[in-house]
C-alpha cells in the first residue's frame, strides 16, 4: 500500500515509460502454451527521483537512458520458458529496480490472444525501493 511518505516521494520523480511493447515469448501452464511463442504485451513505467534526472547541460549523461528498460525486458523474455505472468513481472521489475537510480518500477503483462471476448488478460506489479543508494 502506498504510505503518505511513499506518494510524496513519488512526485518528487520523473516517469520514463515504455508502452505496448509487443514481445513473441513463451510462456504459460497449458501444454498449448508450451509450444509455441504467443503474443504479449508489456508496459514499463520507471520513476526516478528529479535529483538524478533533471538536466542542466542537455546531455545523455545527466539523466537514464531509458534504452534499459527494453533491454531488460529482451533480457528476461529471451531466457526461456515462463510459466506465469507473474513471475514474469516480478522478474522484470526486480531487474530494474536493480539500477541505483530508479525509486519504484511498474510492470504489467498483457496476453492479447486468449479470450475472444475480451482485448486482453494480464498482470500488474508496482514496487517501490525502500531507501535509494
Amino acid at each position: 500500500m502506498l504510505t503518505e511518505l511513499n506518494r510524496q516521494k513519488l512526485t518528487d520523480c520523473r516517469r520514463l515509460f515504455l508502452r505496448n511493447y509487443e514481445v513473441p515469448i513463451k510462456i504459460g501452464v497449458d501444454d498449448e502454451e508450451k509450444l509455441a511463442a504467443q503474443r504479449m504485451y508489456v508496459n514499463v513505467d520507471v520513476y526516478i527521483p528529479l535529483v538524478w534526472s533533471t538536466p542542466t547541460r542537455d546531455d545523455l549523461s545527466e539523466v537514464v537512458d531509458y534504452n534499459f528498460m527494453r533491454d531488460a525486458l529482451v533480457m528476461r523474455t529471451s531466457s526461456g520458458h515462463i510459466q506465469l505472468q507473474e513471475t514474469l513481472c516480478d522478474d522484470v521489475a526486480g531487474i530494474l529496480l536493480s539500477h541505483p537510480k530508479v525509486y519504484a518500477v511498474r510492470v504489467s503483462t498483457e496476453k492479447p490472444d486468449i479470450y475472444a471476448d475480451c482485448e486482453s488478460v494480464g498482470v500488474e506489479v508496482f514496487h517501490i525501493k525502500e531507501a535509494l543508494v
